[in-house]
């Protein structure tokens, strides 16, 4: 009877008293012979959800494709994307005001720690207007669609995909700060994707808004007409009345066929411990209902679909979805790796085209994962199973290191994509992780002719008979917009990390925008926090992948008593290769701990030694006892002790803490 046990935890408080007070239910599902999560989907009075809907009188039969809008809001970081759902849902009743928690599509305890948005989160909104022809009193509200974005330039990958389930798109800019970066990525990621754009001028309330000065910039950038914005302050509510609206009047219904076989573009996913995978899907044609068979079109797997519904804004089981609409699909799936992103499901025995789906993924950033304790090997492993269903843009192979043993090498969008992973795994799994320097993908072409892909540094040969001829390494394509103040000093940095310029112009008098073409692997450790740095926190940063080129790289080996730790190995310039070896062995010393051996750390490029520093060994004053006597009795003393400490350091091993990659992250 366990099992009833931990069911009975999982239902709200009104199921929870019929569940102590009927042995009737306790009794139907021992008899029904179902897990207790597809028994309790079975069963309408054990969904709240279902009955608040039946309540408020919620057919969603009654909402073809023409009374249906699905939109996006896409900004740069910080300029208010989230608090303008929070406005939104309120106005719409969808969630009550004055709920206590700012922010509510923020679900994860790293999104509000950082106060950023990391998962793009759906949203069903109900919402009457007129139109003009409708009348009201025989016509329903209109059902809207609202996905809340990430901002940073490392989850680019969530907002593409969010864009794929949308017709139009709300682009927020903040009336302080004006078009920044990612405003500028993000607004071509929605031109590309043919979406109707609604530019919106938020946090007009603050003493220092412009809004004639970013209306002008975004005409001179994008070509939006200036009285097309919206001016709003989703903080105190002004401006927001004309933002709904404005949604249902310029944004084009979704342009599926409600006749056609049924279509679903799979969005997002994320596991649950009772109900298994849950599907984020977009319905292009057709109709899905609870009980239909449905088939990937990526696995070919079949599946019934237990449970299906929208996010109103939790959860909330309707048994349909109909063309245009977006929800959840609750199908049994098991194991993570049968969800796809991207993927077309549709009904069992029904060939359709599948959909085209996203672009995949480029992963810019790698990095191995180990476990702290060795024996967590398995309970890693599990961890990291469940969050890449959650985070499908993150590539994970197995391998092993001599100095950590197993563990995961895995890719990443960029560093703070790279963090968050990290958080979330403590976090949500309390695994304890070590994690390796972050490395980019190379490529090296040897004097037989060959070439190779290189993400683990540990993995280039330092065999000298198959010697490096070529190496080439990728670069981005980073667009900065800063004060015009700070031009010389971004500028003199572009130039350190061996950027070079390909575009400088003004937006206006007060703000330059610059393109540089750079080596992804100046970029990825420290360069951002430098910007911020020297520009006061002014400057807004963005990149997007472009070809590789040609470079002098060396593999730089770090070697402790002789041997190599191939976990600290990286591959650097050969310009910076003294400097960064230097770096590096300064920064061991001061955080691998004496032992009662002499400890040797070394950085090395091929068998040539560009630094070192020795760690001296604790030792006993053996000559304490020599009040006098003849000196060789003492050097006796001392041989006899420098012999021992010989075998120490023969049989004797360093322990790496994990202080030590953490300072090696900050070495460029």
């Amino acid at each position: 009877m366990g099992f009833l046990r931990k069911t009975s935890q999982n239902l709200n408080p009104k199921c929870f008293h019929l569940w102590r007070t009927s042995s009737f239910l306790r009794a139907s599902i021992v008899n029904s012979k179902l897990s207790p999560y597809r028994f309790a989907l079975t069963q309408s009075f054990c969904s709240p959800s279902r009955q608040n809907l039946k309540e408020a009188g919620i057919d969603l039969t009654q909402y073809p494709p023409e009374r249906i809008r699905n939109f996006s809001i896409i900004a740069h970081v910080d300029h208010g994307k989230s608090t303008l759902a929070d406005r939104l849902l309120e106005l719409t009743g969808t969630i009550k005001r004055g709920h206590g928690q700012p922010q509510y599509l923020d679900k994860l305890q790293v999104e509000r720690e950082r106060g950023i948005t990391v998962k793009a989160q759906t949203a069903t909104m109900f919402h009457k207007c007129n139109l003009v022809g409708d009348n009201t009193s025989e016509q329903p509200p209109f059902l809207i669609n609202l996905i809340d974005t990430p901002g940073h330039v490392d989850f680019s990958y969530e907002v593409s995909r969010s864009l794929a389930a949308c017709q139009g798109a709300l682009l927020v800019v903040d009336a302080a700060q004006g078009v920044q970066a990612q405003t500028v990525a993000n607004f071509y990621l929605a031109f590309e994707s043919n979406l109707t754009i609604i530019p919106v001028i938020n946090k007009i309330d603050q003493p220092t808004a412009d809004p004639d000065r970013v209306k002008a910039q975004l005409k001179s950038m994008f070509d939006l007409e200036p009285t097309h914005a919206l001016l709003t302050s989703a903080k105190t509510g002004q401006g927001l009345e004309q933002v709904l609206p404005a949604i249902i009047e310029r944004i084009p219904p979704p342009p599926g066929k409600s006749t056609s076989p049924l279509r679903m573009l799979l969005l997002d996913s994320y596991y649950d411990e009772y109900k298994g995978v849950i599907c984020h899907v977009a319905v292009v044609d057709g109709v899905l209902r609870k009980g239909d068979k449905i088939s990937s079109a990526a696995t070919g797997q079949a599946y019934e679909v237990l449970d299906v519904g929208i996010m109103h804004p939790e959860l909330t089981s309707t048994g349909i979805l109909l063309t245009g609409q977006v929800g959840y699909v609750v199908s049994g799936m098991r194991s993570t790796k049968e969800a796809r992103i991207g993927d077309t499901l549709h009904q069992s025995k029904t060939a359709v085209e599948p959909l085209p789906g996203f672009k995949p993924v480029k992963h810019m950033v790698f990095s191995g994962l180990f476990p702290a304790d060795g024996s967590d090997f398995d309970a890693l492993n599990h961890a990291i199973e469940r969050l890449t269903c959650n985070d499908a843009s993150v590539s994970v192979t197995k391998e092993t290191s001599t100095a950590l043993g197993l563990g995961f090498r895995c890719g990443f969008l960029g560093l703070l994509h790279m963090d968050v992973f990290h958080q979330r795994l403590e976090q949500e799994y309390g695994a304890h992780v070590i994690s390796t320097v972050p490395t980019v993908p190379y490529i090296f072409e040897y004097s037989d002719g060959s070439k190779a892909h290189v993400q683990n540094p540990a993995a280039l040969p330092s065999n000298p008979k198959k010697r490096v001829i070529a190496s080439w390494e990728p670069t981005v394509l980073a667009t900065i917009i800063i004060p015009s103040e700070y031009v010389g000093a971004v500028i003199t940095l572009c130039s350190e990390r061996r950027g070079q310029q390909l575009e400088y112009s003004f937006i206006d008098s007060q703000r330059a925008f610059m393109k540089y073409r750079l080596p992804l692997r100046e970029v990825v450790v420290d360069f951002y926090n430098e910007l911020k740095s020297i520009t006061s926190g002014y400057a807004s940063f963005d990149y997007e992948d472009s070809e590789y080129q040609e470079a002098d790289l060396v593999k730089l080996d770090i070697l402790l008593n002789g041997q190599p730790v191939d976990a600290m190995a990286t591959i650097v310039h050969n310009l910076k290769a003294q400097r960064v070896g230097r770096e590096l062995v300064d920064k061991l010393k001061k955080f691998i701990d004496r032992q009662m051996f002499e400890i040797t750390i070394q950085a090395a490029i091929g068998s040539k030694i560009i630094a070192r520093e020795t760690i001296s060994a604790m030792r006993k004053n053996v000559l304490a006892k020599c009040y006098g006597g003849d000196v060789t009795r003492k050097r006796k003393l001392l041989e006899k002790q420098k012999e021992g400490k010989k075998r120490m350091k023969r049989v004797g091993s360093v322990d790496i803490p994990q202080e030590a990659f953490n300072e090696i992250l900050k070495v460029s």
